[in-house]
């Protein structure tokens, strides 16, 4: 009876040990994949005959922090481009990008994506 209950300890003890580790693991795994999606896509370097800039006005933000940088980010982290810029005061964006990889018809379209697909529009597109 001794030896059953020494071994029932042990058994205990052993998946405690081992369904804690796989917790921690899935937890850990968890935070590394929001870091990676957090943190800032690097550029590659655009040959200099392939470097294009996009302006444009964006109607409909309505704030500097949740409008104006949530189409920043979508914009900066699209393939082929270097550099974006959203002014919220001025309602305009500037974009440096890699005219190999994208175009102004793009941008367009990703800006006015973001959020629920209507609220942004692009008006005045120059490059």
């Amino acid at each position: 009876m001794k030896f059953t209950k020494i071994i029932a300890t042990f058994a205990i003890a052993g998946l405690v040990l081992v369904s804690c580790k796989k917790e921690e693991d899935k937890s850990m795994a968890l935070i590394k994949a929001q870091a990676e999606k957090e943190a800032p896509k690097e550029h590659k370097a655009i040959a200099a005959e392939n470097v294009q800039t996009a302006s444009f006005e964006i109607e409909g933000m309505t704030c500097a922090m949740g409008c104006a940088k949530t189409i920043e980010k979508e914009l900066s982290n699209l393939d082929g481009v270097e550099k974006a810029t959203v002014d919220f005061d001025k309602k305009t964006a500037t974009v440096v990008f890699d005219k190999t990889i994208q175009n102004q018809e793009n941008l367009t379209k990703v800006v006015q994506a973001t959020g629920d697909g209507k609220t942004y529009k692009v008006l005045n597109a120059k490059s």
